[in-house]
């Protein structure tokens, strides 16, 4: 087999699958459409598997597909790796991929990336936006040089590497505020409890919290946006688990409050990369960047 494959078939498969669309993955590649369907035809001659499901509305990778697009991302990433090696590099350069929740990257990672990118023009970042299990999955699959998560996933096949503390809060307008100073927590039964989604780490610590206060969440609302959740809450609909960042201005302004619970939740955020990929200098560059910018 490895004397028929060829790097610009696993750039078509690779294109093909994020693309999710031949016409798409053609104006990435700068090839016409045809030359994307041919190269998918011969890995698929090649390997003696269908690899994709055509669908009217798209693609999908088969059973097979998705063995194979391990090996692919594993392809391109040596392949930079050694282009990179070859030329004797003293200045990172190249594409780092990376996955993350959206409001780490929101309120701790933003500012990061500008001076990254101001420091360093000739990388490319790659930043996507995932639930802890996309985030895994990504790394998982060699899919990604780097994920952020908020805790160690304490897998042999995972290597983690703490960046940094992030502590996480209820908060609500300071109406529903009130009403807990002079009430207490229990008129929180009645509202509607807001967060990312049960997915999300912070949600499950949140509800181990809530119910240790003798709270029981009736009704619960998933966004997948920050800014929906804090605009939702300051209109007085419902309470919030938060990055405590996330809501300094809000603080400030009054337009949000913190609920006093007594139990502190806090995450260790810290880089994830799978055990057996070998980081680019590139990527080691940035991984050092990143910790020194992020801990405190």
């Amino acid at each position: 087999m490895i004397d028929l494959l060829e790097g610009r078939f696993f750039l078509a498969f690779i294109a093909l699958l994020e693309e999710k669309s031949f016409s798409r993955a053609a104006v990435r590649l700068g090839y016409v459409q045809s030359t994307v369907t041919t190269h998918i035809q011969q890995l698929e001659k090649i390997s003696g598997q269908k690899l994709f499901h055509r669908y009217p509305r798209g693609i999908e990778l088969t059973e097979a597909g998705k063995v194979f697009s391990k090996y692919a991302y594993q392809y391109v990433h040596l392949s930079q790796s050694l282009k990179e090696s070859m030329n004797e590099l003293d200045q990172p350069c190249g594409t780092i991929r990376i996955r993350t929740q959206e409001s780490f990257f929101l309120t701790r990672m933003l500012p990061f990336v500008q001076e990254y990118t101001r420091n360093y023009p000739n990388v490319n970042l790659r930043i996507e936006q995932g639930s802890y299990q996309d985030i895994l999955n990504g790394v998982l699959d060699y899919e990604l040089d780097f994920g952020i998560v908020p805790q160690d996933p304490n897998r042999q096949d995972i290597l983690f590497y703490p960046i940094m503390e992030e502590t996480i809060v209820f908060a609500a307008s300071e109406d529903i505020a009130r009403k807990v100073r002079n009430a207490g927590f229990q008129i929180l039964n009645d509202q509607l409890f807001i967060s990312n989604g049960t997915s999300c780490l912070y949600h499950t610590s949140a509800v181990g919290v809530l119910k240790n206060a003798g709270i029981m969440v009736k009704d619960a609302l998933e966004l997948p946006s920050l800014e929906m959740i804090k605009q939702y809450v300051s209109c007085g609909k419902g309470f919030a688990l938060l990055p405590e960042i996330a809501i300094n201005n809000e603080l400030k302004t009054g337009t949000l409050k913190i609920l006093p619970f007594n139990s502190k939740m806090s995450f260790s955020h810290g880089l994830i990369v799978h055990k057996n990929r070998e980081l680019s200098f590139t990527a080691k560059s940035f991984q050092s960047e990143l910790q020194r910018f992020l801990w405190v």
